[in-house]
């Protein structure tokens, strides 16, 4: 009786499994061999290269420092409604131990965070040193001023603060709610004027930055549309082709975003000084704001981006017109 022979294994899962996996080592090894090959070739033009990078970095820091300055101003807007406060004056004829029941009453109110009772004798006590009229004041027969309290209120909006303002006013003992909201409202009407400021300057620089790499990629492939042509004819596709000048646009992009933040550093430090030295004759403190950890990654995460989209539009766009001979 013949024995009938052991049929193969199928190897057609095993071999396809095998072309897959070498042909990813492939893509992942061109890749990494044009990203070396695109930095050297911007290395051996040193000065074309450094000045692309710079006219990058120029069109980036405008939006940046503008983007900075809007964040120090919401910064200040925070602090600004972290302040916004109602006072309500009580009625002349409120006695101190009235006083301190409406101000219980005030405190307990839906929508005041806390309050400050200011008694007529601490009010004239105040009044007379802030004018420095102690003795002038003194000789008055009574005191003219009324028991007031400093309400603050738990949102600062506005909006919000009137209609607290107006249901504080019905209240038993109150004659009158005095609020100003005029500089909030115009510092509000600034910031989003600063915001869309700001994000029209980034829209219109970061196409001046797509203009810039676009251009010197264009100049770079008409340099080399032999070899393109070359590579067509053998077959080479337009993502082979693409992939050197795209990296080109991301070490031009990536170059002028550090230019861009070395130049917003050294304008803080700069700038620091003086800024420091007037803020402290007002009384005050003031720090320029820095870009920190995660301004600085998205600076050079935006113009590595930048740099990459427009040399992808440039190749695209001048592949469509090489044609092989």
């Amino acid at each position: 009786m013949s024995r009938r022979p052991a049929e193969p294994p199928p190897r057609g899962a095993r071999s396809r499994r095998t072309r897959s996996s070498s042909r990813l080592r492939g893509w992942a090894r061109h890749h990494r061999a044009m990203c070396l090959d695109s930095a050297r070739r911007l290395i051996r033009r040193p000065v074309g290269s450094l000045l692309t990078m710079l006219a990058i970095a120029i069109a980036l820091v405008l939006p940046a420092a503008l983007w900075l300055t809007l964040d120090s101003a919401r910064l200040l807007d925070a602090e600004l409604e972290e302040s916004a406060t109602l006072t309500v004056y009580l009625e002349p004829r409120v006695e101190d131990a009235q006083a301190a029941r409406i101000d219980e009453a005030l405190a307990a109110h839906e929508g005041v965070t806390r309050t400050r009772l200011i008694t007529a004798a601490e009010g004239m006590a105040e009044f007379q040193q802030a004018l420095g009229l102690a003795d002038a004041l003194g000789r008055l027969e009574e005191n003219p001023l009324p028991a007031s309290v400093v309400v603050t209120p738990a949102d600062p909006t506005p909006e919000a603060v009137r209609v607290l303002a107006e249901r504080l006013g019905t209240m038993a003992g109150v004659e009158e709610v005095r609020l100003d909201l005029a500089w909030i409202e115009r510092l509000r009407h600034l910031a989003e004027l600063g915001r869309r400021v700001a994000l029209a300057l980034a829209v219109l620089f970061g196409l001046g930055v797509l203009l810039v790499v676009g251009n010197t990629i264009r100049l770079s492939v008409e340099s080399r549309r032999q070899e393109i042509e070359v590579v067509t004819l053998i077959g080479a596709t337009h993502a082979f082709v693409r992939r050197p000048f795209i990296y080109s646009g991301a070490w031009y992009g990536l170059g002028g975003g550090l230019f861009a933040w070395g130049l917003l550093t050294l304008g803080s430090g700069w700038l620091a000084a003086p800024l420091s030295a007037l803020a402290a004759s007002y009384g005050a403190t003031f720090s320029l704001p820095r870009l920190g950890g995660s301004g600085s990654a998205i600076l050079l995460l935006c113009s590595t981006l930048l740099g990459w989209l427009g040399a992808w539009i440039a190749v695209s766009r001048h592949l469509a017109e090489v044609r092989p001979r």
